[in-house]
């Protein structure tokens, strides 16, 4: 009877893949990724190396775009002005998505009420939320006059000491709900024995949270900062309905500077110049946030736990 009980040994077949056909099924996106990413990013970079005014000949002129792009003055101002709004946004959105996905996550149900209502600003367009703001922040007919509160009516948009900080203001409006989101599914996926025994240990709730929430939202933490750095690069939409890149160059930011001088200077070439300047920034971004994480991309959230 022991003997039929013994499961009998799998036998392999040496040189065999596991995954059999599964490998055909990353074609498809390849190929995607191929045609819509790639090739066109190496048309960028081809044109970068021209002179073309977007209608006529395209004819080869070596170095003279990126010389073009890069000794412009306006191009370091955009390029500081994308930094500025990176930074000011990761000190701005981190914090406050954090302690509200933290508060969000949460089982009572007033809670998830108020979950729902506060991601309302990230179902609107862009250009919707930068052309509200710019009605209500109006010195003469925006909310400061139609409330009658002198503070409110100063020229926000006008201003080149305000202007930024308005500009991080309505980003923040707008997004700090998604990183919320991502937070606040981070923060359910602790295991609540965590805390249990904590508060048997008799820490208290701000102990908790930076001695158990803190280091176990390590990795969603990078996630979230690698989202906010990438896309204080595409801040292209919201900044051009709401201050067009000024007062002077206040707010044009790289993205911005890239798209005037190609569709208003027509000057393509170096325009192409600055949108490879914009993807190795990207990149170089990307991976430096990514090393922060540790050398396993695949590590789990409660690693060490």
């Amino acid at each position: 009877m022991s003997t039929l009980l013994k499961p009998k040994p799998v036998m392999r077949v040496r040189g065999a893949r596991a995954e059999g056909p599964s490998a055909w099924m990353v074609v498809p996106a390849l190929a995607f990724f191929l045609v819509f990413a790639v090739l066109p990013l190496l048309g960028v970079v081809f044109l970068s190396f021209t002179n073309w005014n977007g209608l006529g000949a395209i004819t080869w002129a070596g170095l003279e775009s990126w010389r073009t792009a890069l000794t412009d003055s306006v191009t370091l101002n955009a390029l500081i002005v994308t930094l500025k709004i990176m930074v000011y946004s990761l000190l701005v959105q981190v914090p406050i998505s954090l302690l509200l996905g933290v508060f969000t996550a949460g089982n009572q149900r007033y809670r998830a009420v108020l979950a729902v209502l506060y991601f309302v600003p990230l179902l609107l367009s862009s250009a919707a939320v930068a052309i509200a703001f710019k009605a209500l922040l109006d010195p003469n007919f925006g909310m400061g006059p139609g409330l009658g509160l002198p503070i409110l009516a100063q020229n926000w948009l006008g201003s080149a000491d305000l202007v930024l900080f308005v500009v991080i203001f309505v980003i923040a409006w707008q997004f700090v709900p998604f990183h919320t989101l991502i937070y606040q599914g981070g923060v359910r996926q602790i295991p609540a024995s965590f805390y249990e025994a904590a508060q048997i240990d008799g820490a208290g709730r701000i102990q908790q949270f930076f001695h158990i929430t803190l280091p176990q939202l390590k990795y969603t933490i990078i996630t979230s900062s690698t989202l906010m750095v990438l896309g204080s690069l595409a801040y292209f939409d919201l900044i051009f309905v709401l201050t067009a890149g000024g007062p002077g160059y206040a707010t044009r930011l790289l993205p911005l500077h890239m798209y005037l001088t190609g569709f208003r200077a027509n000057d393509m070439g170096a325009a192409s110049a600055l949108g490879v300047i914009l993807v190795v920034i990207g990149l170089g971004l990307a991976l430096v946030l990514q090393r922060l994480g540790g050398n396993s991309r695949s590590a789990s959230q409660l690693e060490g736990a």
